[in-house]
């Protein structure tokens, strides 16, 4: 059977879409899967070639439901195209949308199970295990946005009936998870963000890593005052080298570490974040100054960036044009012939009210 409906099982389907090029550690993932289905229903939606897809059928078509995305939905972005088959085919209303690095624990699913009985949407936070030293560089961004705000996970949970009855999200879009909590808010839904709810992330591969610098500074198109903000970062430290005031950067780089610890202090945040990774956010944020210039100009003239051979121009939408699309047309004012100068004079006039 798909799914082992034991003493443990939790009424959640867990949607994993997928897409791989080659069967290179696929073999890994699949204890994972193994543990998942113990647990939860699991669909596997996966977008891989032929014969990759062949290679995974055979490792856990009986553990999970193994699907491809369906052949009549259309958009750029494969992880989206997996996530509106799988959330359609749940057969719970609690639903876990994970990238394929993301590691839950019972502990995890059970909490995301309480929180969706008050949200239509939940946002955990991910924490890198183990750390190398370019998930340590990484983890300085999420440390920043954690202080700022939140950080963007690789895994959301919703309400099954609400991603049905808004009719899911832009399948054409990059910064999909963004896309997604802001067509659950243009839809009156509520999103849960729970800074102190940590799941487990897996580190990309140091390759990997690399590729993707400039792929998510070009997530900052769909939010323009931190696009601007990492934007000011190069010519600053350029100012400020010219000028010759190595004070200036200093104190620049010593409250960036700053903030970067007030976002690991958060919500118990220095039991899944080393001390050192605060010290990394001063070259992450220097990496994406550098980066966020490289993909506006990506943007500008080659028409976006590069993904899945191909390139996406649009971030997200925002959340005023999810809201516009929603408005009710108005209806046409009934157009009527412009009334003549005789017609005007024989209509006779008002009457006076006196008070």
């Amino acid at each position: 059977m798909p799914f082992d409906a034991g003493a443990e099982a939790l009424p959640i389907t867990y949607v994993l879409p997928i897409r791989r090029l080659d069967t290179r550690d696929s073999d890994e993932l699949t204890p994972y899967l193994r543990w998942l289905a113990a647990r939860v229903e699991v669909i596997v939606v996966d977008g891989s070639p032929p014969p990759v897809f062949a290679h995974h059928h055979r490792l856990w078509a009986e553990l999970v439901r193994h699907l491809p995305p369906e052949p009549g939905l259309r958009g750029r972005n494969g992880k989206v195209l997996g996530v509106l088959t799988g959330v359609p085919a749940a057969g719970h209303e609690d639903v876990v949308i994970a990238d394929d690095d993301v590691r839950y624990d019972e502990h995890g699913l059970r909490a995301v199970r309480r929180l969706l009985r008050r949200a239509d949407l939940v946002r955990p936070q991910n924490y890198f295990d183990p750390l190398p030293w370019h998930a340590c560089w990484d983890t300085g961004r999420i440390l920043l946005n954690r202080a700022v705000g939140a950080d963007f996970p690789g895994t959301l949970a919703v309400r099954r009936s609400a991603f049905l009855a808004m009719g899911g999200y832009d399948p054409d879009v990059l910064f999909e998870n963004l896309e997604l909590i802001r067509t659950v808010r243009a839809h009156g839904g509520t999103v849960a963000t729970e800074a102190g709810l940590y799941v487990r992330r897996l580190p990309p591969t140091t390759r990997h890593f690399c590729s993707q610098r400039t792929r998510q500074a070009y997530d900052e198109l769909a939010r323009p005052v931190r696009l601007l903000a990492a934007l000011l970062v190069l010519p600053g430290v350029v100012a400020a080298v010219a000028a010759r005031r190595p004070a200036l950067l200093a104190t620049g780089a010593a409250a960036v570490v700053a903030l970067a610890e007030a976002g690991r202090r958060r919500a118990g945040g220095r039991a899944v974040f080393p001390a050192a990774t605060a010290w990394t956010a001063p070259l992450w944020l220097l990496e994406r100054g550098v980066c966020s210039w490289l993909a506006v100009s990506q943007a500008v003239c080659l028409g976006g960036v590069r993904y899945a051979g191909g390139r996406l121009r649009r971030a997200a939408n925002s959340t005023r044009a999810l809201r516009r699309r929603l408005a009710p047309p108005q209806p046409a004012a009934r157009w009527r012939p412009a009334e003549s100068a005789e017609a005007a004079a024989s209509r006779p006039s008002p009457p006076v009210v006196r008070t």
